[in-house]
């Protein structure tokens, strides 16, 4: 048996669901101990394989953890292991699938609101281990050229996530991680957006209102300028766009969530 064969059908077994006896070709060729036999041996590794796994989903996951309790998320991750195998090196891609997964694997009427968990906290994972940029400081903006100021276009900073939210995940969140009540899903009577992001090792969150999200939307996704900014909001604000415009530009330039976007 070679090596490659080896390792192909230990890597099969491992990512089988439970089993007490492992292949043949596997188990034929490995010796057992005085205290310990080859099936047992192979169990205990397929069982702290498949343990560790799960472990790291209920760190990705601690929300939905919470909200489905051992048995059922254990049922879920284990459902989502055997469709979603590890492919990468780094454990800290396991989770990546999961919120996909969900909504494929229940009925819309189960998985629309935890997907929407699953998708804020996997935000909070990717905001984490975002790697670091320099983002547009107040100093940054007070050398800027007047000349530069309407032409001036930004991108989301590193660490920022965008999230769109019809249900009540913040709470849901909020409550596991300050370790009060459960409120429970609901959803919203109007959907809000939410920013998270890191900053100095912590991650962060805000809520935006209608109004705020747009104008940041249009400056990520649909890559306004400054003045078209101003222009968008002369319809809400009048004469007050572009004061408007500059106090929000100011709170995103001080939560580090800027970058400028070179032409």
């Amino acid at each position: 048996m070679r090596l490659i064969d080896w390792q192909l059908a230990f890597e099969s077994y491992l990512l089988g669901e439970q089993q007490s006896v492992a292949c043949q070709a596997l188990s034929s060729r490995l010796i057992g101990g005085p205290t310990l036999d080859v099936n047992s041996g192979l169990a205990i590794y397929h069982n702290a394989y498949q343990a560790r796994l799960l472990e790291v989903l209920r760190g990705d996951y601690p929300v939905i953890w919470h909200w489905l309790g051992d048995v059922e998320f254990e049922q879920l991750a284990a459902a989502y292991i055997r469709r979603s195998p590890s492919v990468h090196f780094s454990l800290r891609w396991l989770g990546e699938g999961f919120e996909h997964f969900i909504c494929q694997h229940l009925v819309p009427e189960q998985s629309a609101a935890l997907a929407e968990l699953a998708a804020l906290e996997w935000a909070f994972t990717l905001a984490f281990d975002a790697p670091e940029c320099k983002p547009l400081t107040l100093q940054d903006m007070a050398i800027l050229p007047p000349q530069d100021w309407p032409t001036l276009q930004v991108s989301p900073s590193t660490t920022v996530q965008w999230r769109e939210c019809a249900y009540n995940s913040v709470a849901l969140w909020r409550s596991v991680k300050d370790e009060t009540g459960f409120p429970g899903s609901a959803a919203l009577k109007t959907p809000h957006v939410v920013v998270i992001w890191r900053s100095e090792l912590v991650c962060h969150y805000r809520s935006l209102d209608s109004g705020e999200a747009r104008a940041l939307k249009g400056m990520f996704q649909d890559g306004w300028s400054f003045a078209e900014l101003c222009s968008d909001l002369a319809v809400s604000y009048g004469e007050g766009a572009p004061l408007q415009a500059v106090t929000w530009l100011k709170q995103w330039i001080h939560d580090g969530w800027l970058k400028r976007r070179e032409s």
